[in-house]
């Protein structure tokens, strides 16, 4: 059994640990907070070990009645990996406590890509993380696009890809962030991260984007052009990406005509937190115009990344193959 400790236990981590504990060949040893707050308390509710990672406020843990099992770095001590979902930049901080104590960590997208191996999909790179002490899972959307664009190049080949991200503001429980009443260029300049980013998964891959920032917290949505090297028609492309199991086709028969509605749809499929683990991609909007492809899809940012951490864990202690992998992870998950 592989023992995970999840340092950060917020949007990311809490997910991570659920799905971690959901996986035959797995357990959450426990997992890390700064403060005793309601994610701490629903922490111990789930039965996992509480660790501060502050050992100044490790006195607030328990006036709060929350009982810990140790500090952070006992955690670490514990794990056999770490996921760190810690909020971006703070990982970087924590890399030292993880060579510390020679336990291999997992860092999430928002992490720099200098301080890591290698950069992480699971559809589309698995094996570059055998036995990598420092792994990056990329962001939702850079998840998001690398689990499109790898079919999509193994079928037809890819000359060029174009994505504008339409993002959202914030997630729904970030109340301070924005914008309110506004629709902002993110970043005014070209390209944005995200095109770099892909190509920390694919190096070769001709790819630009562009991103706004709206006053919306479900999900982000993607305006995707594809150039493909061979001329598909769009029944071709359809059947293609239905063969994937994080690729979700909404048909138009399911009426879901936005992120509000493809939302409502996963919460009432069952899902845990209403969470959209695959991309959600409009069958409809599938286009094919000589080589040019055309789609929309949605990335629920709360959640894309969850199944891909799980399958890095296996990846990096090379427990597993990726076929296998993904597999275990999503028949875990009820990932249809």
């Amino acid at each position: 059994m592989i023992r995970v400790g999840i340092n950060g236990y917020g949007t990311i981590g809490k997910r991570v640990a659920d799905a971690v504990s959901a996986q035959p060949d797995m357990s959450v040893v426990g997992v890390a907070k700064t403060r005793p707050n309601f994610e701490a308390e629903q922490a111990r509710r789930r039965g996992y070990d509480l660790y501060p990672a502050i050992e100044d406020r490790l006195d607030q843990f328990a006036d709060a009645g929350l009982e810990t099992a140790g500090l952070v770095e006992d955690l670490v001590a514990t794990a056999d990996v770490v996921v760190d979902a810690t909020p971006s930049g703070i990982g970087e901080q924590n890399k030292a406590l993880y060579e510390e104590y020679d336990t291999p960590a997992l860092f999430q997208g928002g992490e720099s890509e200098d301080i890591v191996d290698v950069s992480f999909n699971a559809r589309s790179n698995f094996d570059e993380a055998a036995d990598a002490d420092f792994v990056r899972v990329v962001s939702c959307n850079t998840t998001g696009l690398s689990r499109l664009v790898a079919p999509l190049e193994e079928e037809f080949g890819i000359e060029k890809v174009r994505a504008t991200l339409v993002r959202r503001g914030g997630d729904p429980a970030q109340s301070g962030r924005g914008p309110i009443n506004d629709i902002l260029p993110n970043p005014v300049s070209l390209p944005s991260h995200h095109g770099p980013d892909v190509n920390t998964i694919f190096p070769d891959l001709d790819i630009d984007t562009l991103g706004l920032k709206v006053p919306a917290t479900l999900m982000h949505m993607h305006s995707i052009n594809v150039t493909l090297d061979s001329t598909p028609t769009a029944d071709d492309v359809r059947e293609t990406l239905a063969g994937e199991s994080r690729l979700l086709l909404i048909d138009a028969d399911l009426d879901i005509d936005g992120t509000g509605a493809l939302k409502e749809y996963a919460l009432d499929m069952g899902r845990p937190r209403g969470d959209l683990w695959e991309n959600g991609i409009w069958s409809e909007s599938i286009t094919v115009e000589g080589s040019d492809l055309y789609l929309f899809q949605a990335i629920h940012q709360e959640s894309d990344v969850v199944p891909e951490n799980v399958d890095a864990i296996r990846a990096v202690l090379e427990t597993s193959t990726a076929e296998e992998s993904m597999a275990t992870t999503d028949e875990a998950l009820g990932l249809d």
